[in-house]
């Protein structure tokens, strides 16, 4: 039975017990997968494996994982490449990769391609639990919105249908990670607000995230990213202070054209 004392997960029924979330660790390297694996169990995870980036997507089709652990160097297709093709394919899993990587550019490109955390080997194994349980509270449940009330969301020309997990601006659809997916949701909830980044970060990220604040910086640039393909700029800085969704201003009326007889303007 599921513990009274929790708050039902997103999208969870009730009325039957809740399965564990189930975790895909890809990984070609057999000590680290068990390592993983061994852990992962431990702390009540359900846990599948696969080796390569083709088998990665081939078990993430068929096993629906909640959270995928990507290595990004594998023996056919690098980890961000898989996570490109996840995306690309609609799939919503939460990413966390796990990798020798440790160039900062790599960390962006890995968030760029939709991951939700960065995690660099050698690593302590209570930090990838405690990173990997922050990162499902963000995306298997809504963040903390004023008001609890299920239905589409709408500002400007830009739809969020929570219980589909789809957006459309001016009728176009927006393929949003569900990092992503959570900050416009919480734009959408707060309209002409100024949010901090602290707001931010408790919001989508939970209270006891440990990563550097500038994620809320990374990921606002995404979302602008994606939104402005469909038009105008939406999400506006307010420097020194933080965020705010506001709507574009209206272009400006076309004024009377010159009367008959009316000079000229020279410009000067």
């Amino acid at each position: 039975m599921r513990d009274a004392s929790r708050p039902p997960r997103f999208g969870e029924d009730t009325a039957t017990p809740p399965r564990a979330p189930r975790v895909l660790v890809v990984d070609d390297e057999p000590n680290i997968v068990d390592l993983v694996r061994m852990a992962l169990r431990f702390h009540g995870f359900d846990v599948v494996t696969a080796a390569t980036g083709q088998e990665a997507l081939t078990r993430a089709a068929a096993d629906q994982p909640d959270l995928l652990i990507l290595d990004v160097m594998l023996p056919d297709a690098d980890g961000f490449e898989v996570c490109r093709r996840l995306r690309a394919d609609g799939a919503e899993v939460a990413v966390v990769y796990l990798t020798a990587r440790d160039a900062h550019r790599d960390k962006i490109t890995g968030l760029t391609y939709g991951g939700d955390d960065y995690i660099t080997k050698p690593f302590a194994v209570e930090e990838l639990i405690a990173r990997v349980r922050a990162v499902l509270r963000r995306t298997r449940r809504p963040a903390p919105e004023p008001s609890p009330a299920p239905g589409l969301l709408t500002y400007a020309d830009v739809e969020l249908d929570p219980d589909a997990h789809l957006v459309r601006r001016a009728d176009q659809p927006v393929e949003l990670s569900p990092t992503e997916f959570s900050l416009l949701r919480y734009f959408l909830h707060n309209p002409n607000r100024v949010l901090s980044r602290a707001q931010i970060l408790a919001a989508v990220w939970d209270r006891d995230f440990d990563g550097e604040p500038t994620v809320v910086d990374q990921y606002v640039s995404y979302l602008r990213r994606k939104l402005g393909q469909h038009g105008p700029p939406l999400i506006h800085t307010q420097r020194g202070f933080g965020y705010a969704l506001r709507a574009p201003a209206p272009a400006p009326a076309a004024g009377p054209g010159p009367g008959p007889g009316a000079a000229p303007e020279h410009s000067r």
